[in-house]
């Protein structure tokens, strides 16, 4: 089975070197080649992809945004980070907001390929450079909140709305509900009461930091 494969990378050298790669490989079929999220997320559903290279940072939505917004309405289709950041937090947030994988920019062609092969299949694949930047777990065994996920705690703690919470952020309403789920999966908690009864334990509400 061909695998249908659409790039967004607003770097039109690097968009267009992966697309001539991917060309050579006689299961792939490029759809498309796009320079920005908005962009991907306006034409998913015409170029109806399997996978999904995503950059990370792109002019008018950045890849984590254009992710959440395609998985919400594609959730069969899988996207493949491909970065030039291998820092943990790029790295676990990427996989938080429903990445299937994360690829260095400077990993060798057949590693691309194979990558895209492993999450088409459904799997999950991280590159060699970033396996070791997996989210630790805390001493409860708990992934740990990112400073993000912290700061969104504190305001969901405080009763606000999602809708308040992303005005105050400046983010939207949906990167919110997102952030508010992943929270939640990582904690273990499914009520809101939850959330701020964890946040007066831990003391996030005096400002005093998670203690995880």
């Amino acid at each position: 089975m061909t695998i249908r494969v659409l790039i967004v990378d607003d770097h039109p050298m690097v968009a267009e070197g992966i697309e001539a790669i991917l060309e050579t490989f006689d299961d792939l079929t490029v759809v498309g080649v796009l320079g920005d999220g908005e962009a991907a997320v306006a034409q998913v559903d015409d170029l109806a992809p399997d996978v999904i290279l995503m950059d990370l940072n792109m002019p008018k939505l950045s890849g984590l945004s254009a992710t959440e917004m395609i998985l919400e309405s594609r959730p069969h289709t899988k996207v493949l980070i491909l970065s030039m950041h291998d820092s943990p937090e790029y790295i676990n947030t990427a996989l938080s907001h429903g990445a299937s994988g994360y690829v260095l920019k400077d990993v060798p062609t057949d590693e691309i390929k194979k990558a895209i092969d492993v999450v088409a299949g459904g799997g999950q694949y991280l590159c060699t450079g970033a396996e070791g930047a997996m989210a630790p777990t805390t001493r409860d065994g708990r992934e740990p909140l990112t400073s993000r996920e912290q700061t969104i705690l504190l305001q969901l703690a405080q009763g606000k709305s999602n809708k308040e919470v992303a005005n105050t952020l400046d983010i939207s309403v949906r990167t919110v509900e997102t952030h508010r789920k992943n929270i939640k999966r990582k904690l273990g908690i499914s009520s809101t009461a939850g959330l701020t009864r964890y946040a007066m334990e831990h003391g996030v509400l005096q400002g005093t930091g998670m203690r995880t």
